[in-house]
């Protein structure tokens, strides 16, 4: 699946380093041999194209990992004993492909990549991301650009696919992997772990996460949820989460059904800076355990992520706020409905926050770098706390509904939600609607709150 930034196909501006305009990848067939004493990876990646446009070049994300080999197949060929050989170009963390021939737009075909080495993670805008070697595991961290440090893809939102990913790891250690888990089989020392994903996700939703973990059941909802973490973290942990269940019951009622077939959460045995959202799935670190309401609103975060950025998915990293203003107001819907603060009083608080600080970014375009400042999380949760003042109670529950289920498993855009706020007020009331969109997400001021 694919959505083109524009009608030329061109690439991100906030992310003009990676992606690829000349095909999209359908399918990501992976399978990894990883060592976790030596953080060594062999693995193949058979990915399902279709071209884009007539082309005998292919453009992949990987990085630094050393590339063995290449084959091109049409027909259902390609592997490493099937298909014709693909000349490489391989340099930092572009993969350059010349085919044996040139491809039609429309076309199918595979590209098998072998490669190997010792996966790091990315140094970049947005702190360290990617593939992260713990002090025993890994953790894998992909928004917005990571997940080219563990296999070659086309890593933007716009490019979605379906996934196999089967990992080959020691007995001692539990593996999470975005999607379902088909199957577990132990030989030899070594488990044997294969994950699918029906809903096709962008690359930066993919995830491995490995560790010696135990893997536990939550209750409270009609979801299942899992709970991995070491022995140790157990009883904290299942604290921490207790009120999940009841969590995924009122986003139920908030956004539409949960949109995955599980819900998933993996602690760590170290300190993070944030929690993180992947598919169907959310990492926290050992601090950020607890029952107070800071480590309780992150527990409601990463859960409201499953349908705003996971389930609704950017068109462009440009409209970050979607995501992150919706998950953050997703904490002041949970606030309310569990008794405590209602959000009136949290915007209150937000505002007064904001107004003292320098107002210096426009979220609805914050750039490169500050893609992921705290303005954009906050301003944003004020945006749709405004836009529940403007139209009224009754009406911001169904928008709100209507949103998520209107796209679930689609791509957003500001403009897409623009029009969708319209369609909650008369048409004599659209200048007033886009003025407050406008105002609160393309001017640097910080509007009063209605």
């Amino acid at each position: 699946m694919h959505r083109f930034l524009g009608a030329d196909g061109a690439r991100d501006p906030y992310t003009p380093f990676v992606g690829c305009c000349a095909a999209t990848v359908e399918h990501y067939d992976l399978d990894l041999d990883y060592d976790v004493e030596d953080n060594g990876l062999e693995a193949r990646a058979t990915l399902s194209c279709r071209a884009l446009h007539d082309t005998d070049r292919i453009e992949l994300d990987l990085t630094e990992l050393a590339v063995t080999d290449v084959r091109f197949g049409t027909g259902g060929l390609g592997g490493l004993l099937g298909g014709r050989r693909v000349r490489a170009d391989h340099r930092g963390s572009r993969l350059v492909l010349t085919l044996p021939r040139v491809v039609a737009a429309g076309e199918a075909f595979t590209l098998t990549v072998a490669y190997e080495g010792y996966p790091e993670s990315l140094d970049g805008p947005w702190g360290e991301i990617g593939w992260a070697e713990l002090d025993d595991g890994v953790l894998v961290a992909g928004q917005p650009t990571g997940s080219s440090t563990w296999f070659p893809c086309v890593d933007h939102p716009s490019h979605k696919a379906t996934y196999r990913v089967a990992v080959h790891a020691d007995a001692d250690y539990e593996v999470v992997v975005h999607g379902e888990l088909e199957s577990v089989v132990e030989r030899d020392g070594e488990r044997h772990w294969v994950y699918t994903s029906r809903v096709p996700l962008p690359p930066y939703l993919a995830t491995v996460q490995i560790g010696p973990y135990e893997r536990h059941e939550l209750s409270g909802s009609r979801v299942p949820q899992y709970l991995v973490c070491s022995r140790k973290r157990r009883k904290k942990a299942e604290k921490t989460f207790a009120e999940q269940g009841r969590m995924i019951e009122v986003f139920n009622d908030w956004f539409g059904p949960y949109p995955f077939p599980s819900y998933t959460v993996v602690v760590v045995d170290e300190s993070l800076e944030d929690p993180f959202e992947c598919y169907a799935c959310s990492v926290f670190g050992k601090n950020q355990l607890g029952t107070d309401w800071e480590e309780q609103r992150l527990v409601a975060h990463e859960l409201a992520h499953q349908w705003f950025g996971n389930s609704l998915v950017l068109s462009a990293w440009q409209d970050i706020w979607l995501n992150e203003g919706f998950a953050s107001y997703a904490e002041w819907i949970w606030s309310e409905a569990s008794g405590d603060r209602p959000a009136r009083w949290h915007a209150e608080k937000a505002h007064r926050t904001l107004s003292k600080m320098r107002q210096d970014l426009v979220i609805g375009d914050p750039g490169q770098v500050r893609l992921f400042d705290d303005v954009v999380y906050v301003r944003g949760a004020l945006t749709v706390h405004a836009i529940r003042e403007t139209v009224g109670e009754d009406a911001f529950r169904t928008l709100l509904r209507g949103w998520a289920t209107a796209n679930r498993d689609g791509w957003v855009s500001t403009a897409g939600f623009r029009e969708h706020l319209r369609g909650f007020v008369p048409r004599d009331r659209w200048a007033e609607v886009d003025g407050l969109l406008d105002t609160w997400l393309l001017r640097r001021e910080l509007p009063a709150l209605p």
